[in-house]
């Protein structure tokens, strides 16, 4: 309650001043975000011919999801198109969504920041992508999508923390990673929330490399571009852990790694 009724006089604060300052010239512009954004970053830098593919799949009955209560925020009951909690996302045969997918050791030399920006939403109340990767240095574009305040609160554990409010719809800022942070001593990976709507969260995996994606509910996966060598390919999911596999790969060849999570 206290972090509701400080971010909503954070609000009425902006508001009021953006009213009052409508007619100058040196006022900033809100800063929309195009569309756009995904749950993994291209392989920027990566002239390899090799691939390891494979797919993820749950074994027994995971718990439903369950129906968030958004009472608390009338504009989150309107604009809300999904209701239900992300934390088990299972496809036709058992597909698991929502899992990070990453090399984690075996490789060498440095890889360029992407260029391209992730975009990291708040849109029905919701934070989309849920789950999602970003190299050293590359961009996170955070907008509000929606017309009601939201804060980002991003609380590394390696990286800083970093904790913003955006009372207006379509207000945007950028962030970037300094420091690799993914999975790290069974720590899950960068959280991020929303301290105005608790439901709200979603995670980060940040690598120096460009190697890694986020499966859909079909809970395929590949990794291109690989150079040869032999790797360690880890697999994190919020609420199973993670799972490793070492694998080897040929120039030009596709190796097969599948990952089993277990529940109940």
């Amino acid at each position: 309650m206290r972090h509701r009724t400080f971010w909503i006089l954070v609000s009425l604060a902006a508001i009021a001043v953006a009213g009052a300052c409508n007619s100058r010239s040196d006022v900033p512009p809100v800063s929309i975000v195009p569309e756009g954004g995904g749950a993994a970053a291209n392989a920027v830098g990566a002239t390899g011919t090799s691939t390891v593919s494979g797919s993820i799949t749950i074994e027994g009955e995971p718990p439903a999801p369950e129906t968030i209560r958004m009472n608390s925020d009338p504009v989150c009951v309107k604009e809300a198109t999904n209701t239900e909690t992300e934390y088990y996302v299972v496809g036709d045969g058992g597909g698991l969504g929502n899992v990070f997918v990453y090399v984690k050791e075996g490789l060498s030399g440095s890889y360029p920041a992407s260029g391209e920006t992730v975009v990291l939403d708040q849109q029905g109340c919701r934070y989309t992508p849920h789950i999602f990767g970003v190299q050293v240095g590359q961009t996170v574009q955070i907008t509000n999508s929606d017309p009601t305040l939201h804060n980002i609160h991003a609380t590394p554990a390696v990286n800083p923390e970093f904790n913003t409010g955006q009372p207006i719809q379509g207000m945007s800022m950028e962030r970037t990673f300094d420091q690799v942070e993914v999975a790290l001593d069974g720590s899950p990976m960068v959280p991020f929330k929303c301290d105005v709507h608790g439901w709200m969260n979603a995670y980060v995996g940040v690598l120096d490399h460009p190697y890694f994606v986020t499966t859909g509910p079909d809970g395929g996966f590949d990794i291109g571009n690989l150079p040869a060598g032999n790797y360690v390919i880890a697999a994190w999911h919020e609420m199973l852990g993670e799972q490793t596999q070492n694998v080897t790969v040929g120039d030009g060849a596709t190796a097969n790694v599948s990952f089993t999570f277990t529940v109940g």
